[in-house]
């Protein structure tokens, strides 16, 4: 098999892992907080964070690994206008998904002890799952301009 395609394939097939699992733990997440139910949220938010590492870690490890490799057997250069903006773009997004599975799993043991205790989720959790909302955006955003780059390749500057 030609190295270029395979290296493509595995590039397409981790973008859609890391985009879809990322959009549908967001998803799935989201709708367990807007229960109210402690008890749900915190099932929920455990095979969240479970899901977040390990299907959308190794993914977002290995987009940067096989597009590296991408870029030399397409003979790009490296510093490509679209491509430049592609890594900052990137950059934003992991460094916001970052932050993202440390709220998840606080926000989940928020949820777990007032379950177990009985009560209503405090303000912690609420001011937790508010950041939670606002750092998924610019990494949902981010991604799908780095789909655009990849597929438009535009020159930029």
């Amino acid at each position: 098999m030609d190295p270029y395609l395979l290296w493509k394939w595995l590039h397409i097939v981790s973008s859609t892992v890391l985009f879809g699992f990322g959009a549908g733990t967001a998803w799935y997440f989201w709708n367990a907080h807007l229960t109210g139910d402690p008890a749900l949220i915190s099932r929920v938010g455990r095979m969240v964070v479970r899901a977040d590492w390990i299907f959308t870690g190794t993914s977002g490890i290995l987009q940067p690994v096989s597009g590296v490799v991408l870029v030399h057997l397409a003979g790009f250069s490296l510093f490509e206008s679209w491509l430049v903006a592609a890594y900052a773009l990137y950059a934003i997004a992991f460094l916001c998904w970052v932050p993202v599975v440390w709220l998840q799993i606080k926000t989940q043991r928020l949820a777990q002890t007032a379950a177990e205790n009985g009560t209503l989720l405090d303000q912690d959790y609420h001011r937790a799952m508010r950041l939670w909302f606002a750092l998924g955006w610019p990494a949902f955003l981010g991604l799908m301009a780095v789909f655009w780059l990849m597929v438009a390749k535009p020159v930029l500057w």
